[in-house]
C-alpha cells in the first residue's frame, strides 16, 4: 500500500435520474465535481518522497488532472442502473446558458510597486483573471495605474446554475513574482435570476480596491427570430455543441485510401514498400474540430481502425448563416488525415430542433469509413426577468421593492437609535457592492460607453434597511451574552463606559457543502464618534488562533459615521470539527491617518461558535468591549 488516506474536499453534485417504474427507482446515478477539488494524500513508505516540495505539487497536480478529467465539469461520471439508459446524455447534457462578462474598469486598487527599498510609493500594473470552471480569461495589463480601464469581453459556457460561480483575481504583473490585488466570486445562479447584474464589486483579502463588471445571463433558445441583428466585436449569437462518439472502417493509413487520387502515386514509391509492416498496424486516432478561429482536438484512442471518443465540444458562433464546422481525423503515428468532413451550420437550422445526430460519411477516407456526430446549435439571447419576481439576487438592493411596497401599505419602517455621531448611514448596492456615501450623483452614463455604476439611495431607503435586517434577525435570534466592564478613559479625557462603545449585528453559520465557516457583517450601531464628523470603521475579523495576514478579513472602511451598514460576507475554511477549537476576534477599527492622534480601537469582541446552532446558522446583536472578553456582569442582547 503506497497511501494511508485520500481525501477530496470539494462540492460533489450527485444526480438521480431518470426515474423508472422498476428497482431501483432510477436510471442511473450522474457524479460530477462543481469545480477542481483539494487533494490531500497521506503517502507511506518510498513515496513519503513524493511529499518532498516540488515533487508533491508535480504529482498531485497530475492525479488532480486525471480526475478532473472524468469527474470535473464539464465532464460527468455516469452510471447506467438499468438497460436503455442513454450515457452519452447523462454525460453530456446541454449547458444551462452562457455568460457574457464586460470587465470594464477597476478603482482604489492597493499599491505594490515601491521604490528605494519601499520608502516611495509607486502603482501597480494590474492584469484580471476570471475564470468560469475550465475556462480562463487573462486580461490585458495596464501599466503604471491604480485605476486601470480594460473595456473587454468574454463569454463561458455555463453548465450547471446554480452551482457555478465565476471567479475574478487581480494581480500586479511583475518580471518575477505577480503581487495579488484582490478577488471576488460571484453566485452564476444569481446572475441567472437577474438576468443583467452591471456593478461595482468590492474586491476581497485586501484593504481597498473594487472592480466593475457587467454580466449578462444569454439562454439558449432555437427561436431564429431572437438572433441578435448585430453583434459588438467579441460577442457571439449562436453556441454549437459537437458530441464526437465514434467512428468506423478508417484506413489503416493513408496508402489505403481508395477516393484519394494521390494515393495511386504513393503506392508507388519505396517508402510505402519499406513501411508495409508498420502499416498493417491499426492506427491510433485523435479528431481535431475547426470552427472559425476555433480548434479543438480530442483525446487519442490507441491502435483501433473503430476508435470511440465519447467527448462533447462547444464553439462560440459569430454568423450561423456563414460558419462550418470541419472535422479531420488524423493518425498519430503517420501524422496524416484519415477522413475529413465539413459540414456548413446553415443546415442545422433546417434540422428539426437545430440538430443532427447521425452517421456521416468522411472524405479522403475509406469507402465505408464513418464517423457518428451529434450537432446541436442554439441560439443565444438575452431576456428579460420577470417583472413580477422579488430580486434576491445581485441586484436585490438595486431593485429591492421590499421597502418600497412597505410604505406603500402603510406601514412605516423602523429607524435604528438616534446616536451622538453623525446620523449618516452608508449605503450599500447589490450584493455587498459598496457605494461611496460622499457620492451623490444620479445613475447615469457620464458618456454613450460609460457603463452605469452608481445606484443614489435616499434617505428613507437607507432607514428602512435597517428594519428588513431587523426582521431577518428575529429568526435566528440567539441567546448569547457578552459583560460589560468597568469604566474607561478616552485620550481627550471623557469618562467612558463599556455600555457607549455600540454594537455590532453578524450572522455566523456553517457550510458543509464549500467546509468554511460563513461570517457576514451586517452593521455596527452607536459607535464612538473619533471626530466631529463621526468616525472611519472597519471590522476586522480573525478566526483563532490564526492571526496570519493570510487568515486576516476585514470590511471596506465606511467615511464619516458611528452606524455603518456593511452586509459583507467573509469565508473561512475549517473542517467542521475543528469548530470548537476555534473562536471569532471581531475588532471595530478607526481608519485613522499616518499620524493622527484620533481613537484607533473601536471596540471588540470574542465570541465562542455553539456547533448545535451552525448548520442552520445564528443572527445576533454583540455588544463591543475594549478587550473583547466578558466580565462576570453579563447581559442578554
Amino acid at each position: 500500500m503506497v497511501f494511508e488516506a485520500i481525501n477530496l474536499h470539494g462540492t460533489l453534485r450527485v444526480i438521480l435520474e431518470p426515474l423508472s417504474s422498476q428497482m431501483p427507482l432510477v436510471g442511473a446515478v450522474t457524479l460530477f465535481f462543481i469545480r477542481r477539488p483539494v487533494l490531500e494524500i497521506n503517502w507511506t513508505g518510498l513515496t513519503n518522497l513524493l511529499d518532498i516540495p516540488g515533487f508533491s505539487e508535480l504529482s498531485d497536480t497530475k492525479i488532480l488532472d486525471t480526475i478532473a478529467s472524468y469527474m470535473v465539469l464539464p465532464n460527468r461520471f455516469a452510471c447506467p442502473l438499468i438497460n436503455g439508459v442513454n450515457v452519452s446524455q447523462l454525460r453530456f447534457p446541454l449547458p444551462h446558458g452562457v455568460v457574457r462578462i464586460y470587465l470594464n474598469k477597476a478603482a482604489d486598487l492597493i499599491s505594490k510597486d515601491t521604490f528605494l527599498m519601499g520608502m516611495v510609493q509607486g502603482k501597480s500594473d494590474p492584469y484580471a483573471l476570471i475564470r468560469v470552471g475550465t475556462q480562463t480569461f487573462r486580461s490585458k495589463t495596464i501599466k503604471v495605474n491604480l485605476n486601470p480601464e480594460w473595456y473587454e469581453i468574454y463569454e463561458a459556457v455555463v453548465h450547471e446554475a446554480p452551482g457555478q460561480d465565476l471567479e475574478l483575481e487581480l494581480f500586479d504583473e511583475d518580471p518575477d513574482k505577480d503581487d495579488f490585488l484582490g478577488s471576488l466570486v460571484i453566485d452564476l445562479g444569481e446572475v441567472m435570476k437577474d438576468r443583467v447584474v452591471e456593478e461595482w464589486f468590492p474586491l476581497n483579502d485586501v484593504e481597498h480596491g473594487k472592480v466593475q463588471l457587467k454580466l449578462e445571463w444569454l439562454s439558449l433558445v432555437t427561436d431564429l427570430e431572437k438572433e441578435p441583428t448585430k453583434t459588438l466585436p467579441g460577442q457571439s449569437n449562436a453556441i454549437l455543441v459537437v458530441y464526437l462518439d465514434s467512428a468506423c472502417h478508417l484506413p489503416r493509413n493513408q496508402f489505403e485510401y481508395t477516393n484519394s487520387e494521390s494515393s495511386v502515386k504513393k503506392k508507388n514509391k519505396s517508402n510505402y514498400i519499406k513501411s508495409t509492416k508498420r502499416a498493417n498496424l491499426e492506427p491510433s486516432c485523435s479528431v481535431q474540430l475547426v470552427v472559425g478561429n476555433s480548434i479543438q482536438e480530442s483525446k487519442i484512442s490507441y491502435n483501433t481502425n473503430s476508435p470511440i471518443w465519447e467527448q462533447a465540444f462547444v464553439f462560440f458562433i459569430k454568423n450561423v448563416h456563414s460558419e462550418q464546422l470541419s472535422l479531420e481525423i488524423k493518425d498519430k503515428d503517420w501524422e496524416c488525415a484519415l477522413g475529413i468532413l465539413t459540414i456548413p451550420l446553415y443546415q442545422l437550422l433546417k434540422a428539426s430542433d437545430m440538430t443532427l445526430d447521425q452517421r456521416f460519411p468522411l472524405e479522403h477516407s475509406g469507402p465505408n469509413s464513418l464517423v457518428k456526430l451529434k450537432m446541436v446549435l442554439r441560439i443565444l439571447t438575452t431576456e428579460e426577468p420577470d417583472p413580477d419576481s422579488v430580486y434576491t439576487g445581485l441586484n436585490a438592493l438595486k431593485k429591492g421593492p421590499i421597502s418600497i411596497k412597505k410604505k406603500k401599505n402603510g406601514s412605516q419602517p423602523n429607524t435604528p437609535p438616534p446616536t451622538l455621531g453623525s446620523s449618516n448611514v452608508p449605503k450599500t448596492c447589490g450584493n455587498s457592492t459598496v457605494c461611496d456615501p460622499m457620492e451623490k450623483e444620479e445613475r447615469q452614463p457620464k458618456d454613450a460607453d460609460e457603463i452605469k455604476s452608481e445606484l443614489p439611495i435616499s434617505p428613507t431607503q437607507s432607514s428602512s434597511s435597517d428594519a428588513i435586517k431587523d426582521m431577518t434577525r428575529t429568526a435566528f435570534e440567539s441567546s448569547f451574552t457578552i459583560s460589560t466592564l468597568g469604566p474607561q478613559q478616552l485620550p481627550n479625557g471623557v469618562a467612558l463606559n463599556e455600555e457607549s462603545l455600540g454594537k455590532i449585528q453578524l450572522t455566523v453559520r456553517y457550510s458543509t457543502a464549500r467546509h468554511s465557516l460563513i461570517v457576514i457583517v451586517h452593521c455596527c450601531r452607536s459607535l464612538i464618534s473619533c471626530s466631529n464628523d463621526g468616525s472611519d470603521p472597519y471590522v476586522r475579523l480573525y478566526l483563532l488562533p490564526d492571526k496570519s495576514w493570510s487568515g486576516r478579513r476585514r470590511t471596506h472602511v465606511k467615511k464619516k459615521t458611528v452606524d455603518p451598514q456593511y452586509d459583507e460576507k467573509f469565508e473561512f475554511t475549517v473542517s467542521i470539527d475543528d469548530i470548537p477549537k476555534r473562536k471569532l476576534d471581531i475588532a471595530v477599527k478607526n481608519n485613522r491617518s499616518f499620524g493622527s492622534h484620533e481613537r484607533k480601537e473601536l471596540g471588540k469582541v470574542l465570541i465562542d461558535i455553539p456547533n448545535d446552532k451552525l448548520t442552520p446558522g445564528f443572527t445576533q446583536w454583540y455588544k463591543l468591549t475594549n478587550d473583547g472578553l466578558p466580565s462576570k456582569v453579563t447581559e442578554n442582547l
